[in-house]
C-alpha cells in the first residue's frame, strides 16, 4: 500500500463492481476517496460501511458535465486537492448492429466516451495547477479487439485508449501521470445492461465461466497509483487466466 496513504482519489461508477472494489481497497490503504454514482442509496451504504464522511459521496451521472464537475469540486472542498481521477463508469449493452439499438449506441457514447472526457475536464485544471496528479481511465479487452455484437462498445473503449494516449503526451509539462486499465471478464453488473435476451444469455454464460473478482481490477489501480512519482504506468491489460478471447 506504499504510495496510497492520504492520496485524494475521485471514483466514478463507485456504487458497484470495479468502482466499489477499488474504493474498498484504497480506503484500506489509507487513501481519501470521494465517490460518485447515480445510485445514492448504494453509495451511502458503502460510505457507512467504509467509515467515510457522508459528504464523501455525490450523486453523479457522468453524462452530465456539471455533475462530474461537482464531484471533483467536492474532493477539493473536503481535502484541498485531487491526486487521482478514476474514470470508471461504463455501460455495455451489446447487440448486433442490424438490430439498430441506436439509443443504446448513444448511451455508450455518452457514458463511455463523454463521461471520461468530462472527468478529465473536471480534474485537469486542479492537477495542472498542482503540477501533479494521475488520471486513470477504464478501457477493456474490448478496446483491443472486437467481436460480433460488440462493435459500438469496442469502439467506445478503443476511443478511451486513444484519448488516454493523447492525454499522456500532452500533460508532461504538468507532471501528471496517465493510465489506461483494460480488464477482461471481471465479476461486475456490466452484463446486466444488455437488453437483447439472446446476447444477454451468451454474455452471462461467458462471465459465469470466466469472470474473476472485481478486486483484481482494484489491485491494478493500486499498483499504478503506488509507483514512485517518476514512474508512469501507462497501460495495464489483463484477463482471467482461462479467458482465451
Amino acid at each position: 500500500m506504499e504510495g496510497i496513504k492520504d492520496k485524494v482519489v475521485v471514483i466514478t461508477g463507485a456504487s458497484s463492481g470495479l468502482g466499489e472494489a477499488t474504493a474498498r481497497r484504497l480506503v484500506k490503504g489509507g487513501a481519501k476517496v470521494v465517490l460518485g454514482a447515480r445510485r445514492m442509496d448504494r453509495l451511502q451504504a458503502l460510505a457507512k460501511e467504509l467509515g467515510l464522511d457522508e459528504q464523501a459521496v455525490v450523486k453523479t451521472d457522468v453524462t452530465q458535465r456539471d455533475q462530474v464537475e461537482a464531484l471533483v469540486e467536492r474532493a477539493i472542498q473536503l481535502h484541498g486537492r485531487i491526486d487521482v481521477m478514476l474514470n470508471n463508469a461504463g455501460v455495455m449493452p451489446h447487440s448486433p448492429l442490424e438490430r439498430l439499438k441506436v439509443e443504446e449506441w448513444d448511451q455508450m457514447i455518452d457514458v463511455n466516451i463523454k463521461g471520461v472526457l468530462y472527468g478529465i475536464a473536471a480534474a485537469m485544471p486542479h492537477m495542472t495547477s498542482q503540477k501533479s496528479g494521475q488520471i486513470i481511465n477504464v478501457s477493456s479487452v474490448a478496446g483491443h479487439k472486437v467481436g460480433p455484437g460488440g462493435a459500438v462498445y469496442s469502439a467506445t473503449k478503443h476511443a478511451v485508449r486513444v484519448i488516454s494516449e493523447g492525454l499522456r503526451q500532452e500533460v508532461k509539462p504538468y507532471n501528471i501521470r496517465s493510465t489506461i486499465i483494460s480488464p477482461g471478464a471481471v465479476d461486475t453488473e456490466l452484463p446486466n445492461s444488455i437488453s437483447e435476451n439472446d446476447v444477454s444469455e451468451a454474455i452471462h454464460d461467458f462471465y459465469e465461466q470466466y469472470a474473476i473478482p472485481a478486486d483484481s481490477f482494484a489491485r491494478s489501480v493500486e499498483f499504478a497509483m503506488s509507483q514512485p512519482e517518476d514512474v508512469d504506468i501507462n497501460e495495464i491489460l489483463f484477463r482471467p487466466t482461462s479467458q482465451v478471447l
